[in-house]
């Protein structure tokens, strides 16, 4: 069976494309860098000493008093920025610890972003705020990276990913969400057996195969309702056998209809 996967520049498989593309982010950069600000959930610290690291907490709500976001002692703050992650993609950043830091020193390619980023907070020109907004979004997908391969989650979506066998099924379910997924289709596409994919899966994903991609197909279908798509077309695009069988899955999720919900974006 042939799925059109996308690859990277590099030939291989492009592990968060997909996901991406369904993500949309929004920054507020109107926080003061001297930390004044209480809910930034992105800052830049900068140490005469250890030089500077990047700290990003995506869940934090603004009340929260996170210790991570906290800077030590001898730390600056250059950056400080509110980010809001919406969208279908959105679980691939919740994936993510609940606050992550990353030394400057330990990810060069983090870096290479961080710094004009910095020079945009410090240095405000004409363009400023769109370049810082495009930065951000370019900063957190480096962070997506930096999770995926240093193993930074447990369990979840970024560990799937992070395993060659499992990331090629989890990849073929975002890449065409409305394909007749089997769990011998998904362990083919995986290059493993029916068992050992399903084990593996639920092991590293933390729900199972099938139950990943019911979720995923709920979770399109809302998004593309809420652009006013019709409901026949959402349920064929989500692989759905029929509009009622979509209505009913889409109702027993969500609390309400598909037709409400596209109702609600009209």
């Amino acid at each position: 069976m042939s799925v059109p996967y996308r690859t990277s520049f590099n030939g291989r498989l492009d592990r968060l494309s997909s996901l991406i593309d369904r993500l949309r982010v929004q920054v507020d950069i109107s926080l003061a860098a001297d930390g004044s600000e209480s809910d930034a959930n992105l800052r830049v610290y900068d140490s005469p000493e250890r030089g500077q690291r990047l700290v990003f907490c995506p869940e934090r709500d603004g009340s929260a008093v996170l210790a991570g976001m906290e800077a030590a002692s001898d730390e600056t703050s250059l950056v400080a920025a509110r980010i809001k992650i919406s969208g279908v993609g959105r679980q691939l950043v919740s994936a993510l610890p609940d606050c992550i830091s990353v030394p400057m020193s330990e990810d060069p390619y983090l870096t290479a972003v961080v710094t004009p980023l910095i020079e945009e907070a410090t240095m405000p020109r004409c363009g400023g705020q769109a370049a810082f907004q495009r930065l951000c979004e370019v900063v957190v997908i480096r962070l997506l990276r930096h999770a995926m391969e240093e193993g930074k989650a447990d369990t979840g979506l970024l560990n799937g990913l992070a395993n060659p066998r499992i990331a090629a099924a989890l990849v073929a379910i975002h890449e065409v969400p409305g394909e007749h997924w089997t769990l011998e289709k998904l362990a083919e596409t995986a290059g493993m057996s029916r068992t050992q994919f399903a084990v593996t899966f639920k092991e590293l994903v933390g729900t199972t195969p099938m139950g990943y991609l019911s979720n995923w197909r709920l979770d399109i279908a809302r998004s593309e309702l809420e652009t006013g798509r019709q409901v026949k077309a959402v349920a064929s695009l989500c692989g759905f056998a029929s509009p009622a069988a979509f209505s009913r899955a889409f109702s027993r999720r969500f609390g309400y209809s598909p037709k409400q919900k596209r109702s609600q974006a009209a």
